[in-house]
């Protein structure tokens, strides 16, 4: 079927909140290339939103999937387990810097990880409350929604969210919000809403993802940990987004020395298959009582194969140098677009978790979200695919994968540099 036929299928059939706004249908894709049902080649920056850090179809990640596909598929390993989930636990245990010895649970999204964290922690503590960070990002469960420091577009229609969680700002000093006045509204927080002795974790992410690619300072990590010891409160640090060299590092937290209790991972972990794990100190996973963690798919044998594959490409690939080495090349990118357009700003990355700022007027850092929404969909047009992001819209992020052909991300910025002159001209243009 064309894309024409697929667009009116989607228009019968596909719930509106759920339905995607692109026009354009995946037919295959390698790498960091996409054909459409129409047979048009696009360049994909955004990576299935970060899921794509070795690019679509890692040749080992394939053959691991088949290979197991000609084993066994599904039995529900609560009730017969298999080889798989043990030994991608028995990875993540060893790579995970969480503190003291790790063990592991998975299931199937990065909202469910994150569920499931609480859900350890509340056991582990005997404590209810939650603090999380202004901008944060954890999923579209209800726990999670309550949990997301944006309330547009994820929990506008959905009525009351769950009690319990209280919130915190994260340091952003370019949108005013220092290190400091972001720990002095956290302490703030544990003596006006959420007593720490009622209080069983803080949950962030070490770089916001949907809130806008800013990463968080090791000092601010570190001072977090130290409040968490200091009232015996769990630190949880949401890895989905930033996980699996996405910064240069396997997990962000790294690039700190920091260890939290609890990490939670998903997206880039098995290369496209849906899998997401807990990882934290065994005290405090073991806590809750016999078959109080899982689900009928949790960790399923071929999501676990295409882990265990992944794992195996950062060895083989050096695929943490490849992040870190993307994310040089963006940065300088970046660093021309700030001298060369008057709208980009506040370029940044952590590795390959590279975003710039949209602005209206650089002297006041006054977000422009509509040109942004213009930018992706101009991109698009042009056979780039291109995600914005960002608690006020107007950050542009990318998610290409780090395996990325040189000459394909040249041809993809340029058509961000192009789109960019034709929305709003340049400097050069300007004065000339």
């Amino acid at each position: 079927m064309n894309n024409a036929q697929l667009n009116d299928l989607k228009q019968r059939y596909v719930a509106s909140g759920a339905a995607s706004p692109a026009t354009q249908f995946a037919d295959r894709a390698e790498n960091a290339l996409i054909w459409d049902a129409d047979g048009n080649r696009i360049i994909d920056f955004a990576g299935g939103i970060g899921v794509l850090n070795i690019g679509h179809r890692h040749p080992k990640v394939v053959q691991a999937v088949k290979d197991q596909l000609d084993k066994v598929m599904h039995t529900c390993q609560t009730v017969m387990p298999y080889e798989g989930y043990v030994k991608v636990a028995e990875k993540l245990s060893q790579v995970t810097p969480v503190r003291g010895h790790a063990k592991v649970m998975l299931a199937n999204s990065g909202a469910e990880a994150l569920e499931n964290a609480v859900k350890v922690a509340r056991a582990a503590t005997g404590k209810n409350n939650v603090i999380c960070f202004d901008g944060g990002y954890h999923g579209r469960t209800f726990m999670t929604m309550a949990m997301n420091g944006k309330v547009a577009p994820y929990a506008t229609d959905f009525g009351s969210m769950p009690g319990n969680v209280f919130r915190a700002p994260y340091p952003v000093p370019y949108h005013g919000v220092s290190e400091d006045e972001a720990l002095r509204g956290l302490k703030m927080a544990l003596k006006t809403d959420a007593n720490p002795k009622d209080t069983a974790a803080i949950v962030l992410e070490p770089v916001l993802g949907e809130g806008g690619f800013y990463p968080a300072p090791a000092s601010f990590l570190k001072a977090i940990r130290e409040i968490c010891d200091e009232h015996g409160i769990l630190m949880i640090v949401d890895e989905v987004q930033s996980g699996f060299g996405r910064t240069g590092k396997l997990f962000a937290i790294e690039h700190s020395g920091v260890e939290p209790d609890i990490m939670t991972m998903a997206k880039s972990m098995a290369d496209g298959m849906p899998i997401s794990a807990v990882v934290g100190t065994d005290t405090h996973m073991d806590a809750s009582g016999p078959n109080s963690l899982g689900g009928t798919y949790t960790g399923s044998p071929v999501s676990c194969a295409a882990t265990l594959a992944v794992l195996e490409v950062f060895e083989e690939e050096n695929i943490l140098g490849k992040s870190q080495a993307l994310g040089d090349k963006l940065a300088k990118r970046f660093a021309q677009w700030e001298q060369d357009f008057e709208c980009v700003d506040f370029g940044r990355n952590l590795g390959a978790m590279a975003a710039f700022d949209l602005v209206a007027d650089k002297a006041n850092h006054t977000p422009d979200a509509e040109l942004a929404g213009a930018l992706c969909k101009k991109a698009r047009e042009k056979g780039l695919i291109l995600l914005s992001c960002g608690l006020y819209g107007n950050t542009i992020r990318f998610l290409m994968p780090v395996t990325i052909e040189d000459e394909i991300l040249e041809e993809g910025l340029a058509i961000v540099e192009e789109s960019l002159r034709e929305l709003v001209g340049s400097k050069s243009a300007a004065t000339a």
